[in-house]
């Protein structure tokens, strides 16, 4: 990546216009600021629509979609339509997600930098992701592979990763071209995992600690299925189907066996009602035959 990449932001959002409006302030004020900022609008009924019309500009790209297709759907639909586009580097990231105003910079500098250090290009980059108090955010943490220090020294701080959340990564368009897009049927859940793990299959990502994000979520918890709730089975139902599809795809049936034992031990361990084991057990199931299709770029590109 060169300073003169081209940059592209992508922002899935659904009725926060309180908090879109300060992630587009966060974009503007970065000390690279994205040369496009693309909101995916997933059928919002607030005053996302209105706020947009108010920030027209050239930068601004307000993809206004049918109907709420997820959070999966959304980040499909801006990554393809920034890449045809033809950005040289996407940045993706929450509507909910305030980056700090050096992000975007640490993170393309970190991508430079790694490639001169280790001869290597990383398949994206992520931040750190704070919650709204200064503490990691756990939903955000990123996995490490093992030996995610190989290159790390106090000059140059990054980690190798396997996998990180959608809160702000930046993928540059060869990754993209080779690997495809993410997966939009997941619609909600995993679909981060399933795609950077996808990306670091061909070589790691990196986490660039000096790179923040505040993450503006009610409570800082990330995914155990033993503090499942009525509210929030819903949720838990798609990430457990779309996690077994994955390692069905992957490792087979001795990798939905092992998640289905870890998914079991929390539930149990939690104490959860077979009113709420039961649903989850039926979507491991159904993840067992789904089988998403992979979309990839234009051949020609």
């Amino acid at each position: 990546m060169t300073p003169t990449s081209s940059i592209a932001a992508v922002i899935v959002t659904y009725n926060r216009v309180d908090k879109l409006a300060k992630v587009l302030d966060a974009l503007e004020g970065q000390t690279r600021v994205p040369d496009k900022i693309y909101v995916v609008d997933n059928a919002s009924t607030d005053g996302t629509r209105d706020l947009l019309e108010k920030r027209a500009s050239e930068r601004l790209v307000h993809l206004r979609l049918a109907k709420n297709i997820g959070g999966a759907g959304g980040f499909n639909a801006g990554m393809k339509a920034a890449y045809a586009d033809g950005f040289d580097l996407i940045w993706i990231s929450d509507d909910d997600a305030y980056p700090h105003e050096d992000a975007l910079g640490k993170l393309i500098d970190g991508l430079a930098r790694f490639e001169e250090v280790s001869g290597h290009r990383p398949t994206y980059a992520c931040s750190a992701v704070r919650w709204i108090d200064g503490s990691w955010c756990e939903m955000n943490t990123p996995a490490t592979v093992w030996d995610w220090p190989r290159f790390y020294s106090a000059e140059d701080r990054f980690f190798m990763v396997r996998s990180c959340s959608f809160v702000s990564v930046l993928v540059p368009r060869w990754a993209i071209a080779q690997h495809g897009f993410p997966i939009k049927d997941y619609f909600i859940w995993f679909d981060d995992a399933e795609y950077t793990q996808r990306l670091a299959m061909a070589y790691p990502g990196i986490f660039i600690p000096d790179s923040l994000v505040t993450h503006d979520v009610g409570v800082n918890q990330g995914v155990n299925y033993g503090m499942i709730t009525e509210q929030s089975i819903w949720k838990y139902k798609y990430g457990a189907r779309n996690e077994t599809s994955f390692r069905r795809r992957e490792f087979g049936m001795p990798g939905v066996l092992e998640f289905l034992y870890q998914v079991r031990t929390q539930m149990v361990q939690g104490r959860l009602p077979k009113k709420l084991r039961w649903p989850i057990y039926k979507a491991i199931w159904n993840g067992i035959w789904f089988r998403p299709e992979i979309e990839m770029p234009p051949q020609n590109d």
